[in-house]
């Protein structure tokens, strides 16, 4: 690594372990008292403008109100100024296709909020599918406390609007629940000593009969308390039901088994192939290449058979989509009777329709414009009469989303235009383009700039760079109100008298899924560095580009992105004037006992091996920091509530720079929120401002 070539600090005691008590007195004390700084900084700016005209675009009423289908009717959670808990709520196919959409409103969070004293935060609902496929009417909402992740499932009744009296009641912990039947769940929570994998997720699955206390009930399925997590699905396809089991090993590897004659059948395939039920089908999607009978299957593609012959012995799989060098597939929906499948060409979409009952041929879809997003999902496959319909959703950097809906099949009619979001800023000076840098290993990073057609390429235009780079997750082109008004509609003339506009881009780095699992296996663990040296190959691209220059380029990143940009603090400091890192790792060396940390080793490595130990160090920000660097200014965000990366890894990095000497770092912690850093829309405005304005003022010179 070119700005990695300094000696890496040995790692020596952890004088901010103390930290680490997330809720005690002394550390919240400090929490509070940074605050007040990053907060009276802020204030002097135009934060609270910002804030607001954001709060703004997350309050809009006229934003799509994104349904599900259930039987007849069309739920949606929905939060805005009156409502800023939320209201879920649901509507029939016309009334959400008027303009003036009547609701009926079956819970107000902020009112059961209020009455039971529990700062509610939604996390979903689960229906029990009713025998007649249409009168769905018992699901089990899931609220947490916080925003966390640990959340209580309590059993409601839709046509009541009212929980169940002596109903499925389970407390707050990180669980995972399917329906077994009307009287009966299969629950994987925390049960006590022994039911939690070292992950933090549950290890056992429990039957649980009506009434019945949950200690009592019988065990179903386990897992090994060193793998990531167990749980049971009960399929309830009419004519399919059945219960699947799996064992989640790590991020990547699993165990899938079916239940066939009172024990579980494993589905004979290599840990990492993902597994897929529907009908009577199986489809499979290998994550690295997979020999078969002779046959190479090459990682990234994607499988099917017929789910009795495979468990038969029969291993003659049909092959429906081998990857290209730029095309790789996303994801997969099943309608009643086809496939569709979500492409990316070089971070474009394209989407195909596959027909099993003819010999699965292949349709393009027609519906998908350069550099945008757009994807193609079904409806309700078990519906009678909906079964082949899909929902199309489609956004782009400039373009406000619409959603969509079309119907497969001999009688299928193309997909109109049902919902529109409004614009929320103005794109018509904006132009989007797609560049390519060119990485040390001589690997070729795309990257979208979003930024107005008269712009002058002389290095002084404000720039915020973001990625991700982990988990096989893709970053692609996607319409955001935030920021646009956050980001791109700022101005301001320099002392040369040109007006400089911000620009935004997007880097899809080595990590992520851009192109499948070989680009995101490409920067796993010991090659971890191959992520880090593809987003500062973009950052030196937009500066010979003429775009930006150091001192107006800032990086931004959340999570696993939080890290990603604690790397480019530390490793790359003289690429970039400003850093956002918000709900970041950046401990790696305690990552693993920290909240859920121990489920990502498949993704970093393991510290507590000292091999391991030796090249995760190389991209561990708090490790990183020495004495006497002119790191850039940078703003480290997170929230108590956070249970899946915590808030103590953005303390002790805050912490230490600040021991360090380094007098322009500033925290902020949200006192609820979860790993999304917000509880409600206030909150999430409020996120967002805090990390535009930062970055505002200081790649314009601003900052104090």
């Amino acid at each position: 690594m070119t700005s990695a070539s300094a000696e890496i600090p040995q790692d020596t005691e952890d004088e901010f372990l103390w930290l680490e008590d997330i809720y005690g007195d002394r550390q919240l004390d400090w929490v509070r008292a940074q605050n007040a700084e990053t907060e009276a900084l802020l204030s002097a700016t135009g934060f609270e403008q910002t804030e607001e005209r954001l709060l703004e675009v997350l309050d809009s009423t006229d934003r799509i109100p994104m349904v599900v289908k259930r039987g007849d009717w069309y739920y949606n959670f929905w939060r805005d100024a009156e409502h800023p808990k939320g209201l879920w709520r649901r509507t029939t196919w016309q009334g959400y296709t008027d303009s003036a959409t009547e609701w009926e409103v079956l819970l107000d969070v902020d009112a059961l909020a209020a009455a039971e004293g529990t700062e509610w935060v939604w996390s979903g609902a689960r229906f029990l599918r009713p025998a007649d496929g249409t009168s769905y009417r018992r699901a089990l909402v899931i609220l947490s406390p916080d925003g966390g992740d640990a959340a209580r499932y309590r059993e409601y009744d839709v046509e009541d609007r009212a929980f169940v009296p002596g109903g499925f009641d389970l407390p707050v912990a990180k669980t995972q629940v399917s329906w077994a039947g009307p009287d009966t769940l299969y629950v994987a929570t925390d049960f006590g000593p022994g039911s939690m994998t070292t992950s933090s997720y549950p290890r056992t699955v429990r039957t649980l009969h009506r009434g019945e206390d949950p200690d009592s009930a019988e065990l179903y399925f386990e897992v090994p308390e060193d793998h990531m997590m167990g749980y049971v699905h009960h399929d309830q396809t009419p004519g399919f039901e059945r219960d699947v089991a799996v064992d989640i090993i790590d991020f990547y590897d699993s165990v899938t088994h079916l239940r066939q004659d009172a024990g579980w059948t494993r589905i004979e395939v290599p840990l990492d192939v993902n597994v897929d039920l529907h009908r009577q089908w199986l489809v499979l999607r290998p994550r690295t290449d997979w020999l078969v009978g002779g046959t190479l299957h090459k990682a990234g593609s994607l499988l099917a058979a017929e789910l009795t012959a495979f468990l038969a012995g029969d291993r003659n799989l049909r092959t429906l989509f081998t990857p290209e060098p730029a095309v790789s597939l996303q994801s997969w929906s099943w309608t009643r009777d086809y496939l569709l499948l979500n492409l990316l060409r070089d971070v474009s979409s394209e989407i195909q329709v596959l027909d099993p009952a003819a010999d699965w041929r292949a349709t393009e879809l027609d519906a998908c414009p350069p550099l945008h997003t757009v994807d193609a999902y079904a409806v309700d496959d078990e519906d009678e009469a909906a079964g082949n319909d899909y929902w199309l959703v489609s956004t782009g950097f400039t373009t406000p989303s619409t959603l969509s809906r079309g119907s497969l099949g001999e009688q299928g009619e193309p997909a109109v235009p049902v919902k529109t979001s409004p614009a929320f800023f103005d794109a018509s000076s904006c132009t989007v383009e797609q560049h390519f840098a060119v990485s040390e290993d001589g690997t070729r990073v795309p990257y979208f700039q979003v930024g107005h057609k008269d712009m002058v390429l002389d290095g002084g235009n404000p720039t915020v760079l973001s990625g991700y780079g982990g988990f096989e997750q893709a970053l692609t082109p996607a319409y955001s109100g935030v920021v646009g008004r956050g980001w791109l509609e700022r101005s301001f003339t320099d002392g040369s008298g040109i007006l400089r506009r911000g620009v935004y881009v997007l880097a899809n780095i080595r990590g992520g899924g851009e192109y499948g699992p070989d680009w995101h296996r490409a920067a796993l663990q010991q090659n971890r560095h191959r992520a880090y040296e593809d987003f500062a190959a973009v950052a030196r691209d937009l500066t010979a580009r003429g775009v930006t220059s150091r001192e107006h380029l800032g990086c931004t990143g959340r999570s696993n992105g939080g890290l990603l940009v604690g790397n480019m603090l530390t490793l790359y400091p003289e690429l970039f004037g400003a850093v956002s890192c918000g709900v970041p790792l950046l401990d790696m060396r305690r990552y693993t006992k920290l909240s859920a940390g121990a489920s990502w080793i498949a993704e970093y490595g393991d510290p507590d091996d000292p091999k391991q130990w030796e090249f995760i160090k190389t991209f561990s920000p708090y490790h990183l920091l020495r004495e006497g660097v002119q790191y850039p200014p940078a703003l480290i965000w997170t929230a108590t509530s956070d249970d899946r990366v915590g808030p103590v890894q953005a303390r002790k990095m805050a912490a230490r720079m600040k021991a360090l000497g380094v007098d322009r770092v500033w925290f902020h912690e949200a006192l609820e929120g979860g790993h999304a850093g917000a509880a409600d829309n206030r909150q999430s405005a409020r996120m967002h401002a805090m990390s535009y304005e930062f970055l505002w003022e200081a790649l314009t010179g601003r900052l104090s």
